[in-house]
């Protein structure tokens, strides 16, 4: 029988792998980007964001191993709905962006702004992703620490990121997006 530290230890092995699978599709799309005369810019916080989100999942597992962290129950299963909600958000960025999608800011010019998919409720939904698994994947596990430390240094990495991205898209993004919120939707009674 697997327990749910062999359990935890999967997931998190399954997420590395997906995010491998990520960089190959950025790598290609980026590639196309810079065919189409795409401009980049932030590699500086790009480093940053790499080496961060690389020890993400290492210190999931770390603080679970080292600290032996039990499985909290209930919110344990709880966190892992809300990392599976954030997947599923991911995905859809992704696949609304198409080709365009990529781990970089690569700016093809003359594009028109994607505003289809989450993309029609939210600026930002891919990073509503990301905080969502950075708060709920070390959860699963009750890795609190992690949890904490990383969606702190999330959102410091985030205001630089957003404001690099949203300068590089420019007027066309500006106006798409003035009445749409970054992270929150807005729901709107009838």
């Amino acid at each position: 029988m697997v327990s749910s530290l062999q359990g935890y230890l999967a997931f998190l092995g399954l997420l590395a792998a997906e995010r491998l699978v990520e960089l190959v599709l950025s790598k290609r799309n980026a590639a196309r980007a810079f065919a189409r005369g795409g401009v980049e810019t932030g590699q500086g916080h790009y480093r940053v964001m790499v080496v961060f989100h690389s020890l993400f999942l290492v210190a999931c597992a770390a603080e679970v191993l080292v600290l032996e962290r039990a499985f909290p129950g209930a919110s344990g299963f709880a966190a892992l709905g809300v990392a599976l909600v954030a997947q599923a958000l991911r995905y859809w960025a992704i696949a609304s962006l198409g080709d365009r999608w990529n781990t970089r800011i690569i700016v093809v010019p003359d594009l028109t702004p994607v505003t289809r998919g989450p993309y029609r409720f939210l600026r930002h939904p891919n990073y509503v992703a990301v905080v969502l698994e950075l708060a709920a994947v070390p959860l699963i596990h009750g890795a609190w620490v992690t949890a904490v430390v990383f969606t702190l240094g999330n959102a410091l990495l985030l205001r630089v990121r957003i404001r690099a991205e949203e300068e590089a898209l420019g007027a066309a993004y500006a106006e798409a997006f003035a009445n749409k919120p970054r992270f929150i939707p807005e729901v709107h009674r009838g």
